[in-house]
């Protein structure tokens, strides 16, 4: 089957994407405007794009009626935000912040979730996640109608020390995150049913 990218429906692109890329980590993102109001929202349209230096990028579409989200508005006003990843133990509250709430409205006290400081940057970082990055603006492409794609550099790493095995050679157990993912519709997945592939040489 063969769909014409140009030509389907704004909807039918989305679940072409949703339903086939996956799964998709998921970035919470923690996002402060010039006021100093806090603004929280999951997006699974998100990765690491390389390390020297340390990138981040998240595809924000845009919020239907009002033109850019809270979030792209927030990052493009003052160049900062937190990506919180999601483990499995918060995903009740990570669904409260992807409610439609009206613009301003703070989605962190929606779910009842605390804060803590930031090292480097204003928006603070949620408690209880167990990777956070503190991001700076790098680059910002308008993908489309208040439709963004925010590459961020990564300038501090918060891990919970439980599962951190070696801090000096960045030694990760990354099982015990207990992540979770996004796959289609409503669906998630664990990162919990792994295997191991061997890269091939030359």
């Amino acid at each position: 089957m063969y769909w014409d990218a140009d030509k389907v429906a704004e909807p039918i692109a989305y679940k072409l994407l949703a339903a086939t890329i996956m799964p998709r980590p998921i970035a919470r993102v923690v996002t402060q405007d010039a006021e100093g109001h806090l603004n929280a929202a999951p997006y699974s349209f998100f990765n690491a794009m390389g390390s020297n230096p340390p990138t981040i990028a998240i595809g924000i579409q845009s919020d239907t009626g009002r033109g850019f989200k809270d979030t792209a508005a927030n990052i493009h006003a003052t160049g900062e935000f937190v990506v919180n990843l999601v483990p499995e133990e918060m995903v009740q509250a990570m669904n409260i912040t992807a409610v439609d709430a009206p613009q301003g409205m703070n989605e962190l006290d929606l779910a009842g979730l605390e804060t803590l400081p930031s090292t480097r940057i204003k928006p603070p970082r949620i408690k209880g996640s167990p990777v956070a990055f503190e991001c700076q603006l790098l680059s910002s492409v308008v993908t489309g109608p208040h439709q963004t794609v925010v590459i961020g550099r990564v300038v501090g790493v918060h891990i919970d020390d439980a599962c951190v095995l070696n801090a000096e050679r960045a030694h990760i157990n990354t099982p015990a995150l207990n992540l979770v993912a996004r796959s289609f519709g409503s669906t998630y997945v664990r990162a919990q049913d792994t295997f191991e592939l061997a890269r091939p040489n030359w």
